[in-house]
């Protein structure tokens, strides 16, 4: 889970920006949470949160928007508040992002590897774990254009996601990436490279990350592996 101070800059944004109810609305719409639900939480009725989300009351102040995000935080979670931050209607990013989804139904990494016909380097014992997602990155334009909080948006709605990175050299600049963002996959799937740099798989023990090796096919191909799985499990 992201540290506190994470979930104090969100509530900074929120306060600080030119439409504080447009942006809390966006980001309980990305959750998926009605306006119904998020009022039982905080134990308001649901005519107040429509309110400072349309502007009808005085602009929200902080304690207000405080309680607002704690609410959301205890339906869906802080990592996930966070991401719904910075994800479009539509999930669609930029910068990098080759493929990006979040699935009806959860897949075994151990299933999704064996999909593409990869290997893990390290983190056997979470092999049987689930994964709700996973982003497929062009790892050069993803590490150059993707920085700070845009790092986030690879994350889609869940951070129990794979991450894939393609075109990679030794692989270790992936890890590094991962490494000082605040938020973790629970899989790094190095494409592109024969072999990974013990750098590399030592920093995802450390991390507790699994790390895993596909082999370099076409990226096409890769693809076309990954969403088959995905269209099966759905």
């Amino acid at each position: 889970m992201l540290e506190t101070d994470e979930i104090y800059k969100l509530i900074g944004k929120i306060v600080l920006s030119e439409n504080p109810g447009l942006l809390m609305k966006k980001i309980r719409e990305n959750l998926e949470v009605k306006q119904k639900e998020l009022a039982e939480s905080i134990g308001v009725s649901p005519p107040v949160i429509s309110d400072y989300e349309k502007g009808k009351r005085r602009k929200a102040g902080i304690r207000f928007i405080k309680k607002y995000v704690e609410g959301l935080i205890k339906l869906r979670g802080a990592d996930s508040v966070i991401l719904a931050m910075y994800q479009d209607k539509q999930g669609a990013m930029n910068n990098g992002i080759i493929d990006i989804k979040d699935y009806k139904k959860p897949i075994k990494i151990i299933d999704l590897i064996d999909a593409v016909q990869g290997k893990i380097l390290t983190g056997d014992d979470m092999a049987e774990h689930y994964l709700f997602g996973h982003t497929v990155l062009d790892s050069i334009k993803a590490i150059i254009a993707l920085k700070g909080e845009q790092f986030y948006r690879i994350f889609g709605k869940s951070s129990e996601r794979a991450l894939i990175f393609t075109k990679v050299g030794l692989g270790r600049s992936p890890m590094v990436a991962v490494r000082i963002s605040p938020l973790k996959p629970r899989v790094v799937a190095i494409h592109g490279t024969q072999s990974v740099e013990n750098l590399a798989i030592e920093m995802a023990k450390v991390e507790n990350i699994v790390l895993a090796l596909i082999p370099p096919i076409e990226i096409s191909m890769l693809l076309n592996k990954i969403n088959r799985l995905v269209e099966k499990n759905d």
